[in-house]
């Protein structure tokens, strides 16, 4: 919980100081729609709104108690609230999804919580119309920018990798790949063609990826030379920001044009706008093999910058992540190419093993007798109950679900 606040606060601040907030009516975890809240007058003024981004299951919770307990209290800042929880996604055709993302194109800074990615075992459980895409992959392709994943280092926190005596940060690229990829199934042999038409009317380009004999999966996968180059400006600048070394790893070997596009760009970059910095600071850029990489962050004492592609920067931040304790412990904050808007999120998932605890034990808690107001009422008529007798308020209510999770957890 800390570390979410920990990442939180950060983006926050970035907005710079504003009028007081009315929360937004569809936050109704610790109060009733459109309550006002009476904070004193000392809390830090933000200027500008910041737009809100709820999530899933139980980080959904620990959020609002975040946002309830430690942040409106101490801070006065409008929040602009988009519900990115699955079955309003599912509602609106994953159009809020969108939208949440056009606010911070508009307001600059955003704070996302963990959101589910349905899997067909998900779109069962929640009656999915579909399979909605990655809500985090949608945002950062209409946002772009690179995603900077460090861990929060704390001295009684044992270290997994005991070698890692400084932070690593990751430079996740934010766009296309995996994540904006056409992909699919075939159930008969034929053949997977992929054909470039160019808009100046040349010629067609056209090539054949492979003869299918039976049923098989194809993909097409795109990236640009604008997001590349904007991806490694912004990891030039951060690692000066650091005066830490900068690695870049992909796999050209195996797919020469593709990450070979990547490679080319960087040491152009490079070359003609940051060596001359970067030997100030006595700090070098170095591209990688991804495998051989991976080895040498092992072998490491931390302390670079390590830019990664989408798919090997979403795997490989949670390998950092653990190594240096926990998920919880890492920071995520996707920094756009215009240098002013940030989205800062969670960098783990949902923590849905923890939620199934919370609702079993909010059941058994009521079916154990202690409850509230209006489900006292559906037993006994609200005429008729009385308080600590048949009900309990609201904070011991909570109190009660805490005490049965702790002991459901093995806390008690």
């Amino acid at each position: 919980m800390a570390a979410r606040c920990l990442r939180a606060v950060p983006a926050l601040s970035r907005a710079a100081g504003l009028s007081r907030c009315t929360p937004p009516a569809a936050c109704t975890a610790l109060g009733p729609p459109g309550q006002r809240r009476h904070y004193a007058d000392r809390r830090i003024k933000v200027a500008n709104p910041v737009v809100e981004m709820d999530g899933d299951e139980m980080t959904r919770i620990i959020w609002a108690f975040i946002k309830e307990k430690l942040i409106l209290p101490n801070v006065d800042v409008q929040l602009k609230y988009f519900d990115l929880g699955l079955p309003h996604r599912d509602k609106t055709d994953d159009q809020v999804t969108i939208d949440s993302a056009l606010a911070t194109k508009k307001y600059s800074v955003a704070v996302k919580c963990a959101t589910i990615t349905p899997d067909e075992a998900r779109v069962e459980e929640f009656k999915l119309k579909k399979m909605w895409k990655s809500p985090n992959g949608t945002i950062r392709n209409i946002l772009g920018g690179t995603v900077f994943r460090e861990p929060i280092i704390c001295k009684n926190i044992p270290r997994l990798v005991p070698g890692w005596t400084q932070p690593i940060t990751i430079g996740r690229h934010a766009h296309g790949d995996q994540y904006k990829a056409t992909d699919f199934v075939v159930n008969k042999s034929g053949t997977f063609k992929m054909v470039f038409t160019p808009k100046d009317g040349s010629g067609v380009k056209e090539w054949e990826v492979f003869n299918f004999p039976g049923g098989g999966v194809g993909m097409g996968m795109y990236n640009t030379d604008e997001s590349i180059s904007g991806f490694a400006h912004s990891c030039f600048q951060y690692a000066i920001q650091k005066k830490w070394p900068l690695y870049m790893s992909t796999k050209n070997t195996i797919l020469k044009a593709y990450d070979g596009r990547f490679k080319d760009i960087f040491q152009e970059i490079f070359d003609k706008h940051y060596k001359t910095e970067f030997d100030k600071l006595k700090i070098w850029y170095e591209h990688r093999l991804i495998d051989d990489m991976v080895a040498q962050v092992l072998k490491s004492s931390g302390g670079f910058v390590w830019a990664c592609k989408n798919y090997d920067g979403d795997v490989q931040s949670d390998i950092l992540a653990q190594g240096f304790g926990s998920l919880g412990l890492m920071t995520s904050v996707l920094v756009c190419p215009d240098g002013k808007t940030i989205e800062a999120e969670a960098a783990h998932g949902t923590v849905t093993r923890h939620y199934r605890e919370h609702q079993k034990v909010c059941v058994e808690t009521v079916e154990s007798g202690t409850m509230t107001k209006d489900l006292a009422g559906c037993i006994h008529g609200l005429a008729n109950v009385k308080l600590n007798e048949h009900f309990v308020n609201t904070t011991d209510f909570l109190d009660a679900i805490k005490n049965n999770l702790d002991k459901a957890l093995g806390k008690k």
